[in-house]
């Protein structure tokens, strides 16, 4: 079984309710039907309920027994304007600007989110990473003690030798471009958790990736790893968590036991932790389009999970992407 389909089935097994900000797009709607044909996800979608209607009927969707809400008209709103104004009023928001945002379907879903009517949103089949991000920042904000956003790449790897039975997690390839050294160790407890929660991981093996082992190289890009690693160690303790390394050091065996013998980690990795987004980005194009590993991305961090989309995302992206919100939820 893909980590796609598990992560389907399990959410299953705790349906959540999910709220979709762009519910009169066409994907959207398909994706609707299917979660609660499925049994997947509680669906929400947002949107003026005659284009949402119109939206389902010229794609062939069913959305009978969805839930549509039009965060103009509903009578959640007002209540919403205010909550949003208590949270922002220090940050110099009228109660004007509060109730104008609320009537826009981002800032609403996240609303729901915050005060618990859903429990995680999923967008982007229009808008972009940071229409949703920010939003999601001032309002959900970070989880206690953890102080970066941050993506982790899922990557399914025809390989079943590396990682975990072919499964590695990739952090962070999309969110942040240059993280500092605590940001970094941030970044690496938020993987090996998403590792554990969504990927069913019991033992997260992180290795924090740089051009160097062990001090074979010696730079300042060297030494941010090298401090990130330390921190990182300071923050979980009990974290199997080992760098810097090389990527053949972490995931082949015999390179790790030759270039860091006696590490917990060398060889046997199965989340890695780039040092910056350059390298991630292009570390998990490389395994997609050459390795080809099926992939998709969540963002960890946030107090409670909202992910984001790509534009050009397929109906079974948006499913398999609710179905991970709905787990991280869990």
């Amino acid at each position: 079984m893909s980590i796609m389909q598990m992560l389907r089935e399990k959410a299953k097994t705790n349906v959540k309710t999910i709220v979709l900000p762009e519910g009169d797009e066409a994907r959207t709607v398909k994706a609707a039907a299917i979660l609660k044909a499925e049994g997947i996800a509680r669906p929400v979608l947002l949107g003026n309920t005659e284009k949402v209607a119109f939206a389902a009927k010229e794609a062939g969707a069913d959305i009978s027994g969805i839930c549509v809400v039009d965060p103009e008209t509903s009578e959640k709103t007002k209540v919403y304007a205010e909550e949003l104004y208590e949270l922002r009023k220090s940050k110099g928001i009228s109660p004007e600007d509060a109730l104008k945002l609320v009537k826009d379907s981002m800032y609403y879903g996240i609303m729901m989110v915050k005060t618990g009517d859903a429990d995680g949103l999923v967008s982007g089949a229009v808008h972009t990473t940071g229409d949703m991000l920010r939003p999601a920042l001032q309002i959900i904000k970070t989880k206690p003690g953890c102080k970066v956003v941050s993506s982790a790449f899922l990557m399914d790897c025809p390989n079943k030798s590396l990682g975990e039975n072919g499964l590695l997690v990739y952090s962070d390839c999309v969110v942040m471009p240059n993280p500092s050294a605590e940001e970094l160790a941030h970044i690496a407890v938020s993987a090996a958790e998403t590792a554990k929660t969504l990927c069913g991981i019991q033992e997260p093996r992180v290795a924090m990736l740089s051009f160097s082992t062990k001090g074979s190289a010696k730079h300042e890009l060297v030494s941010k790893v090298q401090q990130a690693t330390q921190l990182a160690h300071e923050l979980r303790p009990d974290l199997l968590l080992d760098g810097e390394m090389q990527f053949d050091a972490a995931i082949v065996p015999e390179v790790g036991q030759s270039k860091a013998k006696g590490s917990p980690v060398a060889g046997r990795a199965n989340v890695l932790v780039f040092p910056d987004l350059q390298a991630g980005n292009i570390g998990y194009k490389i395994t997609q389009r050459i390795g080809g590993a099926e992939c998709f991305a969540v963002l960890q961090g946030l107090a409670k999970p909202c992910n984001d989309l790509s534009r050009g995302c397929s109906v079974d992206d948006i499913v398999t992407t609710v179905a991970a919100t709905a787990v991280q939820a869990q």
